[in-house]
């Protein structure tokens, strides 16, 4: 799994809209339903959460509530930490560094957002899984979005074709296949299912959908 250190967690908010199709809206989306769902002073768990981008956005939505930054990678984190500093709510934010096991606190909610698909189906998968169900309160939710494996035919191409249009370079293009074939893990909906059930979640249900990139909210069992 990649660790996203030095000038690749720099560069991470200018390239990420340029390789994930629907980028803003996903996030958006997942937002708009914690503000729905979730009650004042929640305490939300964010798995991989980089540069905190997402942390910022929704700290705005509710003055509230609370959050723990997990990341393995500690230049992510110091990037998100300056953040929340420069946004005077890092008293709302606890960071930590190392694997969701090591954490002692439950939570309201949970965001799994671009990050299951660096993580090989041999047990690691399950494994992340599993920790983020034990950390959540009973009956709490889960928003966990991915590369899936493609539902086409033509589904990476056009996924492609939109990179480059989003302003991802020939080089990047080419780099992006090599990834697909190489460095990244994708699910078919089936197989995530099946894996989710035997983490203690029930069924996924989907809310957005971009060519390969898909976002479900799953309740603990």
């Amino acid at each position: 799994m990649p660790t996203f250190t030095h000038e690749e967690a720099k560069e991470y908010d200018s390239r990420i809209t340029r390789l994930v199709p629907g980028y803003d809206l996903l996030h958006s989306t997942t937002a708009a339903q914690l503000k729905a769902t979730l009650p004042d002073n929640a305490h939300i768990l964010v798995v991989g959460s980089g540069t905190g981008k997402d942390i910022a956005a929704l700290a705005a939505l509710n003055p509230s509530w609370h959050f723990t930054a997990q990341d393995i990678s500690t230049d992510m984190l110091n990037i998100g930490q300056k953040r929340f500093a420069d946004l005077g709510i890092s008293d709302r934010v606890t960071i930590h560094v190392g694997d969701i096991e090591q954490l002692t606190a439950t939570f309201d909610a949970a965001l799994c957002l671009l990050v299951l698909h660096f993580i090989a189906d041999n047990g690691d998968k399950k494994s992340l899984l599993r920790a983020v169900a034990k950390q959540l309160k009973p009956s709490a939710q889960l928003y966990l979005a991915d590369l899936m494996r493609p539902e086409t035919g033509f589904e990476r191409d056009a996924q492609f074709t939109l990179c480059q249009q989003l302003g991802l370079t020939d080089i990047g293009v080419e780099r992006m296949k090599h990834n697909f074939e190489h460095e990244f893990y994708p699910l078919d909906r089936l197989r995530l299912s099946e894996l989710l059930d035997n983490s203690g979640f029930s069924t996924p249900k989907l809310y957005f959908k971009a060519l390969s990139f898909s976002g479900y909210v799953i309740q603990k069992r």
